[in-house]
């Protein structure tokens, strides 16, 4: 992967009331919308949204997914949420943060992996496709 700068996002969000819990905290649950509103903006950035996907012939399931709750979050807090690329050879793992728009402060980090299935018969691809590799400009 040596030179190759792989796509990043990033977008600002308010915490919504109706995100909080009785603590009025984030529930623990609506960070993963958090991170697919980012996981869109970047798919939108490479021009391989969701729709595209499957246009291509590939369905791309989340199969793995992991986060790290450092900070909470709060109703009407500004955050902004950053999306990254980190592998895509085999498997699309994207990795995450949430931060305070503030201060900088990190509230979360984690991953998500997505693999492509092919959508006629339903088989997992053990290579990413080529499709994918032209849309991060990583192909031969």
């Amino acid at each position: 992967m040596g030179d190759i700068r792989l796509p990043s996002a990033e977008l600002e969000l308010r915490v919504p009331f109706h995100d909080v819990d009785a603590m009025g905290v984030v529930w623990h649950g609506n960070y993963f919308r958090y991170l697919e509103q980012a996981r869109c903006e970047l798919l939108r950035q490479i021009d391989y949204d969701y729709l595209q996907m499957e246009a291509s012939g590939y369905l791309w399931p989340v199969v793995d997914t992991r986060l790290k709750f450092i900070a909470p979050l709060r109703f009407d807090q500004l955050i902004r949420v950053c999306v990254s690329v980190s592998e895509y050879e085999n498997r699309l793992r994207l990795e995450y943060q949430i931060l305070d728009a503030e201060s900088g402060v990190r509230a979360c980090k984690g991953y998500t992996i997505q693999v492509a299935v092919a959508k006629v018969s339903g088989e997992m691809q053990w290579l990413s496709p080529p499709i994918l590799l032209q849309r991060l400009g990583v192909s031969a």
